[in-house]
C-alpha cells in the first residue's frame, strides 16, 4: 500500500531518458487488459464477442467521449485521465443519442450517433487540436502497476462470485441464477426495442426507475453487435469496475496532487472490503463493494458517473490559481452539469448525497472565509435542477417507499430493547458494529483533520462532507426493502479518496525513506494476509438465534483485534526510546493496521461462492434451460412491439394462495413486453412487499387464455392487449385442449410450448 507512496505533494513522474520508458509506461494497461480478457475467455466468452465490444468501446464511448472531455478541460495533465473521464462523458453523451435514436425508430443506425461528435471535430478548425495532444505528465510506473493489479483482484472477485457461478444461457433442467439478475436484463431488454419504457414484466406499466444503466446495455447491444444476455453477464460489468477503478486513482491524483492517493484510494475501494468476522459473510448494515456490484449493475454504472462528478465538482470547489494539478477551467460547470443530469437517472441516490455534500461545504466555506461561496452555489442549484428532474420526469414523484426515519436500519438490531443500564450499552454495541463493519476504510479521514488542524482545503471540506453524507442520509430514512443503504454506498466514492489523503499525509509526516515505506508496505501486506488466514480457518458461522446475533461475532473478534493492538502499543512504546528510528512511526502503523482490518472480506465472500457453484450465494432460483429456450424462441420468431402472455407469474405459491410474484425470465430472454409475468418489482407495490396483482381482472383474462381459452377472450387479447404469443409452463399448469384448435403451436419442447394467436 506505502512501498512507493511519494513525501513530495509533486507527481512522482517516472523517469523518462530511458528508451525502454514509453514501452514500460503502456506494460500495465497492457497486463490489465489481458488479464480482464483471459478470465472473460475462462468464463466461456466468445472471442469474437469481446473484440466487438472492445470496439464498442473504443468507438462509441472512448473516442467520442475524450474529445468532448479534452474540448471541455483548459490544459492536459495525464493521458489516463483524458480516457478516464472521457469514457465517463461517453456514457452521458450515449443517453440522448439512444433516446433520439429510439424515437425516431431508427435503432439500427445507432452506431452512427459517435459520427456526429467526430464530424464536428474534423469540420470545426478550433477543435482539431484534440486530436492529438502533446504536454501530458506520464504516469508513474508504480502508480500504473498498481491501478492494473487492483483491476486484476476485481476481476478475480467477480469471476469467482459472479461470472463462473452464472453462465451465459443455462445448460440444464437444474440451473439456477440470481433471482435480480433476469429483472436486470429484461430492463435492458425493454431499452433495446421500446420507448418510453414501461415494466417488461406488466405491459401497460410506465417504469418510473433510475433505468439509464440498462439503456447503456441496451445500446451497447445494438452498436456492438453482441446478444444481450453476453452484454449482462459477461462483459458490461467487469468493464464498469474496472473504469470505476481508473476513475478513482484519477479522482486521487487530481484532487491531491499526490498519484498514489488515487492507487490507495482504489485499493480501498475494491480490494479493501467490508470488516466482518463470520462464514459465510453477513451484511448486516449493506455492503458496498462485495456483491452489490453485480447483482445491481446500477450501482456500478452509476459509480462511473458520481466518481467523474466528484472530479469535476472538486475542481469548481478548488478555486485557487495554482494547483499541482492543471484545473479543468469554466468547463467544470459544464461537465458537472451533463455527469449530474445522467447520475440522477443512473441511481436514486447519486445526486442526493451530492447536494448534501454541496450544502455542508458551502455552510463550511462560509464561516471559513466570511464570504459566499458563489461557484458552490452554483454547483448546489444544479444538482437541485438535477434531483428535480429525476423526480419529476423520471420517478413521477414515486419515493418507493423512501421516508423520514432516523436510525430505522438500526431499530432491527434493538427490536426488544433491554431495560436499564443495558440500553445505552446495546445502542453503543450497534453503533460500534456499524462503524467497524462500514466505516473503518474512512480512518485516513482523522488523520487528515489531525494534519490540517481542521483547517482544511475546500476541496477536502467537499470530499469530507461526502464521505459523512452517505452515512448520514442511511442513518436518517427509511425504506422497506434496505434501499436507504445506497446512500452510504454513494458516500464512499468520496469516503476512499478522504481517507487516501489522509494516509498520505500520515505517511508524510512519520518521514519514512524508501526503505520504511517498503517495510510499511510489507507490514500492510503481511497483516492482511494473516487476516485472511486466520477467517479463513477460524470465522465463526453466521447466526441469526436473536436480533443481535449477526453483530455479536464482528463485535468479539474487534474486541480481539483491540486487546492485540493496545498489546502492540505497548511493546512500542517500551521499545520506541531504545530505538529512536521508532519515535513518530507509531500513528502510521495504527492507521495501516486499521486501513486493513477488512482486507479478507471479498476474499471471504469467494471463498463463499466458491462453495456454491451452481448460482452463487446468494437468492439463486431456478432457471431451466427448457425455459430459456422457449424465450429465446419467441425472440427469433416474434416483432419487438408483440406483447406475450405467460401463465407464469410466481417463485412460490403459499398458503391461502398468496404468491411470490418475481418471475422475470420470460420478458429476460424473450426481450418482449409480457402482459401480466411477475409484478413484485413495479413503481406502484415496490414498497409493500408480496402483494396480489392490482388489476384483478386483466389477470384472469390472462389465465383464463390458457386453462378456458374462447375464441372472444383471445380476440380480445391481441385486440386490445396486442397480445400475440402465449407462452405455456407446463410444469405450472397444462394448457386446455381447446388451445392447439384456438392458436397455431409454434415451439415445444415437452415442458414449454409456445403458440401465435391466429
Amino acid at each position: 500500500m506505502t512501498a512507493t507512496l511519494g513525501r513530495a505533494a509533486a507527481p512522482d513522474v517516472a523517469p523518462t531518458s530511458s528508451r525502454h520508458a514509453p514501452v514500460q509506461r503502456w506494460l500495465p494497461l497492457v497486463a490489465g487488459l489481458s488479464y480482464v480478457a483471459a478470465v472473460l475467455l475462462a468464463a466461456d466468452t466468445a472471442p469474437l464477442d469481446l473484440l466487438r465490444y472492445a470496439g464498442y468501446v473504443a468507438f462509441a464511448l472512448l473516442l467520442p467521449g475524450t474529445l468532448v472531455y479534452r474540448a471541455l478541460r483548459r490544459r492536459p495533465h495525464t493521458l489516463v485521465e483524458d480516457l478516464a473521464m472521457g469514457a465517463a462523458v461517453g456514457l452521458v453523451l450515449e443517453l440522448p443519442a439512444w433516446a433520439l435514436f429510439s424515437v425516431l425508430d431508427l435503432r439500427g443506425w445507432l452506431w452512427l450517433w459517435p459520427l456526429a461528435v467526430v464530424g464536428v471535430f474534423a469540420v470545426v478548425p478550433r477543435l482539431r487540436r484534440h486530436w492529438v495532444v502533446r504536454g501530458y505528465t506520464p504516469a508513474p510506473l508504480g502508480w500504473s502497476w498498481s491501478v492494473a493489479g487492483v483491476v486484476a483482484f476485481f476481476t478475480t472477485y467477480l469471476g469467482y462470485t459472479f461470472l463462473e457461478r452464472n453462465p451465459i444461457l443455462p445448460t440444464s433442467h437444474d440451473t439456477r441464477q440470481y433471482l435480480d439478475l433476469a429483472y436486470q436484463l429484461s430492463l435492458a431488454g425493454e431499452a433495446k426495442h421500446q420507448f418510453p419504457i414501461h415494466v417488461p414484466q406488466v405491459a401497460a406499466e410506465p417504469l418510473h426507475y433510475h433505468w439509464f444503466g440498462y439503456a447503456h446495455m441496451a445500446a451497447t447491444s445494438l452498436i456492438g453487435h453482441i446478444d444481450l444476455p453476453v452484454v449482462a453477464l459477461r462483459l458490461a460489468v467487469p468493464a464498469l469496475c474496472a473504469a470505476a477503478i481508473v476513475l478513482t486513482a484519477v479522482l486521487g491524483w487530481r484532487v491531491s496532487g499526490r498519484p498514489y492517493v488515487g492507487a490507495i484510494a482504489a485499493a480501498l475501494f475494491f480490494v479493501i472490503g467490508e470488516t466482518n468476522f463470520t462464514h459465510p459473510v453477513t451484511m448486516p448494515f449493506g455492503t458496498q463493494a462485495s456483491f452489490v456490484i453485480w447483482h445491481g449493475m446500477s450501482m456500478i454504472y452509476s459509480w462511473v458517473l458520481l466518481i467523474a462528478l466528484v472530479a469535476a465538482l472538486a475542481d469548481v470547489v478548488d478555486r485557487r490559481p495554482e494547483r499541482p494539478v492543471p484545473s479543468i477551467g469554466p468547463g467544470a460547470f459544464v461537465l458537472a452539469a451533463l455527469l449530474m443530469f445522467a447520475s440522477s437517472g443512473a441511481k436514486a441516490s447519486s445526486v442526493p448525497v451530492v447536494a448534501v455534500a454541496l450544502a455542508i461545504t458551502a455552510v463550511a466555506l462560509l464561516i471559513a472565509q466570511r464570504r459566499i461561496p458563489w461557484a458552490v452555489v452554483v454547483a448546489g442549484v444544479l444538482a437541485g435542477a438535477a434531483q428535480l428532474f429525476a423526480t419529476a420526469v423520471l420517478y413521477h414523484f414515486k419515493t418507493y417507499g423512501v421516508q423520514l426515519g432516523p436510525f430505522w436500519s438500526f431499530e432491527r438490531f434493538w427490536a426488544q430493547p433491554p431495560a436499564g443500564w443495558a440500553r445505552p450499552v446495546l445502542v453503543v454495541a450497534v453503533v460500534a458494529a456499524f462503524v467497524i463493519n462500514m466505516q473503518l476504510r474512512a480512518a485516513g479521514a482523522v488523520a487528515l483533520l489531525t494534519a490540517r488542524r481542521w483547517r482544511l482545503e475546500p476541496v477536502q471540506w467537499f470530499l469530507l462532507a461526502g464521505a459523512v453524507a452517505g452515512p448520514g442520509l442511511y442513518l436518517l430514512l427509511e425504506q422497506s426493502s434496505d434501499g436507504n443503504q445506497y446512500f452510504t454506498r454513494a458516500g464512499f466514492t468520496f469516503t476512499v479518496v478522504v481517507s487516501a489523503w489522509g494516509y498520505a499525509l500520515a505517511v508524510e509526516r512519520a518521514r519514512l525513506g524508501r526503505r520504511g515505506r517498503w517495510l510499511l508496505g510489507g507490514f500492510a501486506a503481511a497483516l492482511g494476509g494473516l487476516l485472511v488466514l486466520t477467517q479463513l480457518r477460524h470465522a465463526p458461522a453466521a447466526t441469526y438465534e436473536n436480533s443481535l446475533a449477526p453483530l455479536l461475532p464482528l463485535l468479539r473478534w474487534a474486541l480481539l483485534l483491540g486487546v492485540a493492538g493496545l498489546v502492540g502499543a505497548l511493546i512500542w512504546a517500551v521499545a520506541r526510546p531504545a530505538l529512536p528510528a521508532l519515535r513518530g512511526r507509531g500513528p502510521v502503523v495504527v492507521l495501516t493496521a486499521l486501513l486493513v482490518v477488512g482486507a479478507p472480506g471479498l476474499v471471504m465472500d469467494m471463498y463463499k461462492s466458491a462453495q456454491s457453484p451452481n448460482g452463487g450465494a446468494y437468492a439463486t432460483v431456478p432457471l431451466p434451460a427448457s425455459r430459456v429456450e422457449a424465450a429465446r424462441w419467441t425472440r427469433e420468431h416474434s416483432a419487438p412491439s408483440d406483447v406475450v402472455a405467460t401463465n407464469v407469474h410466481c417463485l412460490a405459491v403459499y398458503e391461502g394462495g398468496w404468491c411470490d410474484p418475481r418471475s422475470f425470465w420470460l420478458s429476460a430472454y424473450a426481450e418482449r413486453r409480457v402482459l401480466v409475468e411477475g409484478w413484485a418489482f413495479a413503481p406502484r407495490v415496490a414498497a409493500l412487499g408480496l402483494v396480489p396483482f392490482w388489476d384483478q381482472e386483466l389477470l384472469g383474462r390472462n389465465d383464463a387464455a390458457f386453462t378456458a381459452p374462447t375464441e372472444a377472450g383471445l380476440r380480445e387479447l391481441r385486440e386490445r392487449h396486442g397480445v400475440r404469443w402465449l407462452v405455456v409452463d407446463r410444469s405450472v399448469g397444462v394448457e386446455s385442449p381447446e388451445l392447439p384448435r384456438l392458436a397455431r403451436l409454434g415451439f415445444d419442447n415437452g415442458r414449454m410450448a409456445v403458440y401465435e394467436l391466429r
